[in-house]
Order: C-alpha cells, then sequence, then structure tokens
C-alpha cells in the first residue's frame, strides 16, 4: 500500500513587471496531493508605468519699422512748378506654426494601452485528483499602474514699433507758385502665431 503524505507546500509567484513588459502567467495546476494535504499557488504580477512630458515652447518677435517721405518744397520762383515727394512703406509677415503630441506616450507600456489582463493574472490555472482531506487551493492577482505627469509652459511675445513720417510740403517765395505734395509714409505687420500642445 502507497502511501503518500503532503504536510504543507506553498507556492508563492511574485512577479514584477517594468515599462515594456507584458507577460501572460499561467496561475498553475495542482494534482496529485495525498491525503490531508495543503497546497496553495499565488501569483502576482504588478506592472508600473510612470510617464512625465515637459513641454516648453516660447515665440518672440520683435519688430521695428520706420517710413519717413522727404520734403517737397517750391520755393523762391518767378513761376514755380510742382514738386512731389515719393511713398515710403514698410511691409512685414510673420508665421509660427508648433506642434507638440504626446498622447501616444501616456498610453501604457512603449505606448500600447495595457489591462489588468493582459498581464495574465486571471488564469486561475486547476486542482486535481487531489487526496482525501486536502486542503488546495490557486489564487492569481494582477496590478497595474499607469502614472502620467505633463507640465506644459507656452509663452508668446510680440513686440511691434512702427513710425510713420510724412516729409513737409511746402510752396513759398514765388511770384506764381506751383505745388507741393507729401508722398504717403505707411506701416503694415501680419503675425500669425499658433501652438498646439496635445496630452
Amino acid at each position: 500500500m502507497r502511501k503518500l503524505l503532503l504536510g504543507a507546500a506553498t507556492i508563492v509567484t511574485t512577479v514584477g513587471l517594468t515599462a515594456g513588459v507584458a507577460a501572460a502567467q499561467s496561475g498553475g495546476s495542482i494534482s496529485g496531493t495525498g491525503p490531508n494535504s495543503h497546497a496553495h499557488i499565488s501569483s502576482h504580477l504588478h506592472a508600473s508605468n510612470n510617464v512625465t512630458n515637459r513641454n516648453t515652447l516660447g515665440v518672440t518677435n520683435t519688430n521695428t519699422q520706420s517710413a519717413n517721405t522727404g520734403r517737397a518744397e517750391v520755393r523762391n520762383n518767378t513761376t514755380g512748378g510742382d514738386a512731389t515727394s515719393g511713398n515710403a512703406m514698410n511691409d512685414a509677415h510673420l508665421a509660427v506654426n508648433a506642434s507638440v503630441d504626446n498622447s501616444s506616450a501616456g498610453g501604457g507600456m512603449g505606448g500600447a494601452a495595457v489591462m489588468p489582463a493582459d498581464l495574465g493574472g486571471g488564469d486561475g490555472g486547476s486542482i486535481s485528483n487531489t487526496g482525501p482531506n486536502s486542503n488546495a487551493s490557486i489564487s492569481s492577482s494582477a496590478k497595474l499602474t499607469n502614472t502620467v505627469n505633463n507640465s506644459n509652459y507656452l509663452t508668446v511675445t510680440n513686440n511691434s514699433h512702427q513710425t510713420a513720417n510724412t516729409g513737409s510740403a511746402q510752396v513759398s517765395n514765388n511770384t506764381t507758385g506751383g505745388s507741393a505734395t507729401s508722398g504717403d509714409a505707411s506701416n503694415t505687420q501680419s503675425a500669425t502665431i499658433t501652438l498646439d500642445v496635445t496630452n
């Protein structure tokens, strides 16, 4: 007569997972234990993922413009003609577009979403052919900790300094005076700044 006694058998499996690892772990099996035996299998899986995004975007635009037309004079003539000063113009355009996308960085291991079920902790294993009065159990658990920290710093500085001066138009000391016309002075600035951050 064969007699197999197993007083106490406890198997504990603990697996720690870091970023980029996902393993399907079986809960194990218990079979063929003797009478009055105690057997327990415990499987614990823990995956942690920590992502920190720091985005700093800064745009500084300084535009200085000055437009001046010359002086137009008709003077000291018996018969004065016409004097016309030309036009002075400045034109500036600025377009800045910046885009930062961190949405894939916080999804889980390696950028892909990981759920506790994906870690395999839900496979309960099997118990069979145990002896009389035996105590056998299998337990498994899976835990996922996913932490994402986003810090966004966006600054935009736009400085525009514009001056436009027309020259003087003068008709003086003429027997027959003509005309004096000063030209136009103008400044134009157009700025388009777009900053887009997706976390």
